[in-house]
């Protein structure tokens, strides 16, 4: 395929952990430029392991129950082997909307698990990512004229997609299904470029981590759209690098809303206590951690005209004195970086990997040339190989996966020993610490479900078919 593309795409899923939970459905949509699709668009059932109990929530979300996935889907495996091979394109420019921090995280935890690289199908050949969410949020806050924007049930601003669908009349009949979402994204961009093009292009263009960096250390305020700003200033700010981020690249950026006068002389564990604190009287903590790589939604100061000021409630005057103080303050980073550390300690690599542990140990390191070759012998093993086949990974992690590859994806070919040992990884996952076990959770959250007055017809029905499947999976007693 010839030039740059966009990939619109959307998953539903098991849950909300890219590490534990697992894609339901996979629906995607190639673009070109201007928008118009190339080619039909994607729309994949894929099948659940036996070894993953869905979260009841999400199911009542978007309705795909467990069996529906193992009649009408196929392997994780084969998904992304079609992914890999038709869908990641030269110069492709994957989007979605808060894809950044779930979607991508989905695929990238399903490639892991696979033996696929997590992280090439972003950034080699020309590839990209690209996320609606804070296009729409700083759209909102800048430039506003001509959509109509959306309040949520409690009167807070939201351009959550399936209310901006509705309230811009963009189509969207299925809800929480992945392809009509897909299409919803698709008519939201059109919506978005059309009115406000300039900022579109931007924005867009800004999803190069290297003009990002640019832009941020320059340490002059910018306008920051972000979901950690609060609803009542359209979740956008003035903010200013305070420094660097010790543990990995990013920026430390400062709320210039808020005096930092009483945060100067705090020492690190009294920030971080701050910083941590999630409970709803919780003050509000004016520094957050910019991934350069995550595309935020970032632009300079001179981009706010008077009625942006006035939307957003910001006073210049106040911004520059707080400016002031911040550049004032001594060792300020350094502490900053102490206080995260001390609510992110740094992972250490395990020296003994558990099997109960490996799904979620993707960014425990990178993988190493020489595993990555390995990895695609794994992957190019069909049923008749992968049984004699042996594979000598420097790599701890990957060697405790690989049984688990092969129980997941060719049952078939498992040895008696082996069968035995997936039904034991299965019961310490499924029922290990008794009463707070994850099918104990499992079925007490149905029952908590079922017993809820708002609780649809069709929904009992969904509970019904999700405990008979779940009861179908566990692993019988020995």
């Amino acid at each position: 395929m010839a030039g740059l593309s966009f990939y619109f795409y959307d998953l539903e899923t098991s849950g909300i952990s890219p590490r534990w939970d697992r894609i339901m459905q996979f629906g995607g949509q190639r673009t070109d430029l201007s928008l118009k699709p190339i080619g039909k668009p994607d729309n994949f059932i894929i099948k659940l392991d036996d070894d993953v109990l869905p979260q009841p929530d999400a199911i009542l979300t978007h309705s795909i129950t467990p069996q529906k996935t193992r009649a009408d889907g196929i392997s994780e495996r084969q998904f992304l082997h079609f992914f890999i091979d038709k869908i990641v394109a030269k110069e492709t420019i994957f989007v979605g909307y808060n894809n950044i921090r779930f979607d991508d995280e989905f695929i990238r935890f399903a490639l892991w698990r696979n033996f696929f690289d997590a992280y090439e199908w972003q950034w080699q050949e020309g590839c990209s990512r690209f996320d609606l969410l804070d296009v729409a949020r700083m759209t909102r806050a800048l430039r506003p004229d001509g959509i109509n924007w959306p309040f949520a049930p409690d009167g807070k601003p939201t351009v959550r997609l399936e209310l901006m669908a509705a309230i811009n009349k963009l189509g969207h009949p299925s809800v929480h299904d992945a392809l009509s979402d897909v299409k919803a994204e698709m008519a939201l961009s059109r919506l978005l470029r059309l009115k406000q093009p300039k900022l579109f292009d931007y924005l867009l263009n800004l999803r190069k981590k290297t003009k990002v960096e640019v832009l941020v250390n320059a340490r002059a305020p910018v306008v920051y759209s972000s979901g950690h700003y609060p609803s009542e200033y359209e979740k956008t700010t003035v903010a200013v690098m305070v420094g660097p981020r010790a543990d990995q690249p990013g920026a430390l950026m400062y709320d210039l809303r808020i005096d930092p006068k009483p945060f100067l002389d705090m020492e690190p564990p009294q920030l971080a206590k701050l910083w941590s604190d999630r409970s709803r009287e919780a003050e509000y903590f004016p520094v957050k951690i910019l991934a350069y790589n995550r595309c935020p939604a970032v632009a300079p100061i001179k981009v706010l005209d008077k009625k942006s000021l006035k939307r957003l409630e910001l006073d210049l005057k106040k911004i520059d004195k707080h400016l002031v103080k911040l550049k004032a303050a001594d060792d300020f980073t350094d502490r900053l970086n102490k206080a995260w550390a001390m609510i992110h300690p740094p992972r250490q690599s395990k020296l003994v990997v558990s099997e109960d542990e490996v799904d979620g140990l993707l960014y425990d390191s990178f993988v190493s040339k020489p595993d990555k070759t390995r990895m695609s012998v794994v992957r190019a093993a069909d049923s008749s190989e992968i049984t004699k086949l042996t594979v000598d990974f420097d790599d701890e992690r990957l060697k405790v996966l690989l049984p688990l590859y092969k129980a997941r994806n060719f049952p078939q070919s498992l040895t008696r020993q082996e069968q035995l040992n997936w039904e034991k990884f299965k019961a310490r996952k499924l029922l290990g610490g008794g009463d707070d076990s994850m099918a104990a959770k499992h079925f007490k959250r149905i029952e908590e479900l079922a017993q809820k007055p708002q609780t649809t017809r069709q929904q009992q029905h969904l509970l019904k078919e999700l405990k008979i499947y779940g009861e179908s999976i566990l692993p019988q007693p020995a």
